[in-house]
């Protein structure tokens, strides 16, 4: 630093009491003072140089971009990382080089997207996770013997008695018949329904005496107009015959119509009736029940009644369709865990198909084997289904001719190319070889 005393000595030595003195005395004094400024400027400058960054933001900035590097288009991370470049951009004096960076590391950043194997990865992990075993204990659950019902179901003990009523939306997908040997407990979370079936454990043969006799007519198809709808045929053409007689029967659909349920031309349905009721010879329409009403998406609907357009089939129908045409075949969608997404059942009524659930989680293969034996399709999705199971649902496909292929995953376009290697009869695995599928003529 400039040594300035001697200076002002000499100056103030020299300087006389007369006003012009002390003038020039003053401003000599000031040109010394901004000499000792200038050398402190240098530092200063120096100062200006160093930027100090915010190490809290830096370290949340890098882990983040740790991440996205293992997980491209992770979103917590992707937030995190542009999170942290927005403070660093703010910070004071930082210079333009270090500002641009920034800038260009935010549009990387926000370019980052999940890549297909980081989706593979992310759904084998899910499959290979321990799924928590529901909250039911079995040691607390008792034996009934299942009596069926035009809909739903009787469960009754050993003395014969009524112990619950089970509705058809409860027992549809496990295929009870009368004899089946459930084990059930009482409902207590649902005030709608009595009991919970947990399994089928066996079977025994009921007398005439103990049941009576159903008959069923599955897949029938509703035709005509509103007001004017009837049954002659199921989908795979057969006709509807009651005691050896063909039945032309005439369907009220106002019984059937509210917000879940619409009895239009093409509804499918399944019939049911008791073979003894007096009833069937002089007006079999007050006897025959409709006992489950297939969700379909219908080619003619109700000019009164507003439809909501469900998203994902809407999202369905703006995609190229392949050539393919199930004619209302029995598709079973083995997917498991309740997981049964409308995504999935959207892709099968796309291609006339009648979408049906398989809990590919029920390890019983009686359960297992009851709900593939009257599909024609089944398709498995291997992501999400228990190993031992999927051993079962290939076995019982086998074993009951039913046409079977797999799909890795959930997605639309897995799903749907497994549906059509099953119902063309290619391999049921794509794997690496390379199989055509044909594209929709529109």
């Amino acid at each position: 630093m400039f040594d300035y005393r001697n200076n002002i000595k000499r100056i103030l030595n020299q300087t006389t009491g007369d006003e012009q003195s002390l003038r020039n005395g003053l401003a000599a004094i000031k040109l010394i003072l901004g000499m000792t400024d200038g050398d402190q400027a240098i530092p200063k400058e120096k100062k200006k140089s160093s930027i100090e960054l915010d190490l809290n933001q830096v370290n949340m900035l890098l882990s983040s971009l740790n991440k996205l590097l293992r997980a491209p288009g992770d979103v917590q991370a992707k937030n995190t990382a542009l999170s942290a470049i927005q403070k660093l951009t703010m910070t004071p004096q930082v210079d333009k080089k270090f500002r641009d960076n920034l800038i260009d590391l935010k549009k990387n950043v926000n370019l980052s997207k999940t890549s297909n194997e980081q989706v593979n990865q992310k759904i084998f992990e899910q499959a290979l996770e321990k799924k928590e075993k529901p909250k039911k204990d079995y040691r607390k659950g008792k034996r009934y013997t299942v009596v069926r019902l035009l809909s739903g179901c009787d469960l009754v003990d050993d003395g014969n008695r009524i112990v619950y009523t089970m509705k058809e939306s409860q027992i549809h997908s496990l295929n009870l018949k009368s004899g089946d040997i459930v084990e059930a407990l009482p409902e207590e979370n649902n005030p709608h329904y009595e009991a919970e079936i947990l399994r089928v454990v066996g079977f025994r043969k009921l007398s005439k005496m103990e049941v009576d006799t159903i008959s069923t007519f599955k897949y029938a198809v509703v035709q005509g107009r509103l007001g004017h709808l009837s049954i002659s045929r199921n989908a795979q053409g057969q006709k509807l015959r009651i005691r050896g007689k063909t039945v032309l029967l005439p369907i009220d659909s106002s019984k059937y119509w509210d917000d879940n349920i619409q009895l239009v031309d093409g509804s499918i349905v399944d019939l049911a009736w008791y073979d003894g009721d007096v009833r069937l010879k002089k007006s079999p329409a007050d006897a025959i029940q409709i006992r489950w009403v297939y969700q379909l998406e219908q080619p003619q609907k109700a000019t009164h009644v507003k439809k909501k357009k469900d998203k994902v089939e809407t999202q369905a129908t703006e995609l190229p369709k392949l050539a393919l045409d199930l004619h209302y075949q029995r598709v079973g969608i083995a997917v498991g865990d309740n997981q049964n997404e409308a995504l999935l059942e959207g892709i099968v009524t796309r291609y006339n198909g009648i979408p049906i659930p398989v809990d590919a989680f029920q390890g019983k293969k009686k359960v297992i084997e009851n709900q593939i034996k009257d599909l024609d399709i089944v398709i498995l999705v291997t992501a999400f289904a228990a190993h031992d199971s999927a051993w079962n649902i290939s076995e019982f496909a086998s074993k009951y001719n039913v046409k079977f292929a797999v799909s890795s995953s959930k997605g639309y376009q897995s799903f749907e190319r497994a549906l059509y290697r099953a119902a063309k009869g290619l391999p049921a695995y794509e794997g690496n070889q390379t199989i055509q599928y044909e594209k929709a003529n529109n």
